[in-house]
């Protein structure tokens, strides 16, 4: 990875930091792209490199989009690696109660900043003839969940966009692959823990480790692993796939 360009949207968040991490322990220079400022910040003092860069935007800006991903080829000249990680959970709600305001919250993060990422990205691997993309899906990819309609709704969208994009990029040795990341110990996880129990989140906790089959939930740090190695030459005929982290979850 060293001299590597990695463009890490939503890369103030746990996800975002572990991954960060990964590529700059192997030699990679990292943009960090979040809406928080603070946030950001706050990552860049916790990784402690002076091969990070930071851009505030909103991933579900074009014209912010278009900006990070010039930002980044006019300070580094390429980008060789794109994680785009950015999402969020949105309102724990039933479908009958859930606003068009809040679902569209959640589908223009979540799904719409995938696209818009994946759109201005993929251009300008096409002109550098090589590129990969790893996407963050979920396993709400696969599957239903009462009380998160948007979110299972925009990750479903997630999936189709990766293998639509690897089939159209291929042609310039571009890959396009996501994560399928589950129970993974993050400030989202406690979000979820928290509408599931309000008030007691270890309660929710132990039934959710219930259901995975190693008994556990997961950390970033593992996440970051998977998205390394999808980003790295070790996949070089991987595209088009859903890597799912979810301690066998898919499995069961």
């Amino acid at each position: 990875m060293k001299e590597k360009v990695v463009l890490i949207t939503g890369g103030a968040g746990g996800i975002g930091q572990a991954s960060a991490k990964e590529f700059l322990d192997h030699g990679a220079k990292v943009i960090l792209v979040d809406l928080n400022e603070e946030a950001l910040q706050s990552a860049k003092s916790n990784l402690r490199s002076e091969n990070i860069h930071l851009i505030k935007a909103d991933v579900t800006n074009e014209e912010d989009v278009e900006s990070y991903v010039k930002e980044t080829v006019e300070r580094f000249g390429k980008i060789d690696i794109f994680f785009n990680n950015a999402g969020i959970n949105g309102p724990f709600k039933e479908i009958k109660d859930l606003s068009k305001k809040e679902f569209d919250l959640v589908m223009s993060i979540n799904t719409t900043g995938v696209f818009l990422g994946m759109k201005h990205v993929i251009r300008q691997m096409e002109k550098q003839e090589h590129g990969t993309i790893v996407n963050t899906a979920s396993n709400a990819a696969y599957i239903g969940s009462a009380g998160m309609p948007a979110y299972i709704a925009s990750k479903h969208a997630v999936a189709g966009l990766t293998k639509t994009a690897a089939l159209e990029a291929a042609g310039s040795n571009i890959r396009v692959n996501a994560v399928a990341p589950a129970a993974i110990d993050t400030d989202m996880l406690s979000d979820i823990q928290n509408n599931l129990t309000p008030g007691e989140p270890e309660k929710s906790g132990e039934a959710i480790k219930a259901g995975i089959p190693f008994g556990r939930f997961g950390t970033p740090e593992e996440v970051a692993k998977v998205v390394f190695f999808l980003a790295s030459d070790n996949a070089s005929f991987v595209t088009g796939s859903m890597y799912n982290v979810d301690g066998g979850m898919q499995a069961d």
